[in-house]
């Protein structure tokens, strides 16, 4: 099935100029089973590339603009009486959709954010003492502006540990926004012309496929190599959580998979690493001080980490 993710990523680009990294990047983290951080300024793409993602995979959809005033209940659901049956009735959130959009996270309460934690890692809710299921698959997008603006939040690092990857859209470049603006001559939406190429039964077959790929013991000794000097790092605080390492094995085989090969080779782990641990590390106040990024210290570990023969 892996021969119809070209297609998915040719719908995808109906709508998204000039982003082909992005594109692959967020297809990568959907097959892999993970869920994806976006962050960036308003107005560059990212709420369309997630609608987008929905309609082209079949995904039920699901947003929520998150402000200081949305309550971790509007997240899960509720129980409320019900005077027919006698009974306290569970009313469903709006986490329940394939694909969750959770638009703005970093201007949501710190409560309000923790109502997600459960819902990333395991799948489900709990509500008075109730534990649900949420649909599969199940992927959050999430939104946030760039740290620092007007009226937003740090997000807890339980929660950034719980996403996959985190990419950043960017802005166009000329000729791309020109080709954007071709796109939508005469009031054409691009949106409307994008066509479903797989349903959501399909994609839980492609990421089990995704599931199958074959990491030898060579490749899997490089990731854990790779994570373990972030946790070793002169610039580094703290490094990378075995969650991060499962993340990066499974991020591994999806890209493996996008390209058509039931194997990984190094040049994957590679291709997926700076994207899956960038959030996850914390730089040391010297580091920062220097003006270092953690995207400089992902390449230096990638650098400085020998390349297994297989």
């Amino acid at each position: 099935m892996s021969e119809r993710t070209n297609e998915i990523i040719n719908e995808i680009k109906k709508v998204i100029c000039g982003k082909d990294y992005v594109i692959l990047m967020t297809l990568t983290g959907i097959l892999s089973g993970g869920h994806v951080l976006i962050e960036d300024v308003p107005g560059v793409g990212k709420t369309t590339m997630a609608l987008a993602f929905s309609k082209t995979m079949g995904m039920d959809y699901g947003r929520v603009q998150f402000t200081p005033d949305v309550l971790p209940s509007d997240i899960t659901g509720f129980s409320v009486y019900d005077k027919a049956s006698q009974s306290m009735k569970y009313q469903p959130g709006s986490i329940f959709h394939n694909l969750f959009l959770a638009d703005e996270l970093n201007r949501a309460s710190s409560r309000t954010q923790s109502a997600l934690l459960e819902a990333m890692e395991e799948g489900q809710v709990t509500v008075d003492g109730n534990t649900y299921l949420l649909p599969k698959p199940f992927v959050v997008f999430a939104t946030q502006n760039p740290s620092g603006a007007s009226g937003t939040s740090l997000l807890p690092d339980s929660q950034m540990d719980r996403f996959a990857i985190r990419i950043s859209m960017g802005y166009p470049s000329a000729k791309d926004e020109k080709a954007m603006l071709e796109t939508r001559k005469n009031g054409n939406n691009p949106m409307s012309s994008i066509e479903r190429i797989c349903s959501s039964e399909i994609l839980l077959q492609m990421q089990d496929e995704v599931n199958q790929v074959f990491i030898n013991d060579k490749v899997l000794d490089y990731i854990v190599a790779l994570v373990g000097k972030t946790r070793t790092h002169k610039d580094l605080e703290r490094g990378a959580s075995p969650r991060a390492t499962l993340a990066l094995t499974s991020m591994s085989r999806a890209y493996a998979y996008l390209f058509h090969r039931n194997y990984v080779v190094p040049s994957d782990v590679q291709a997926v690493f700076a994207p899956v641990m960038c959030h996850r590390l914390l730089l040391t106040a010297e580091a920062e001080v220097n003006e270092k990024r953690t995207a400089d210290v992902a390449k230096d570990i990638l650098k400085t980490t020998p390349e297994p023969k297989v």
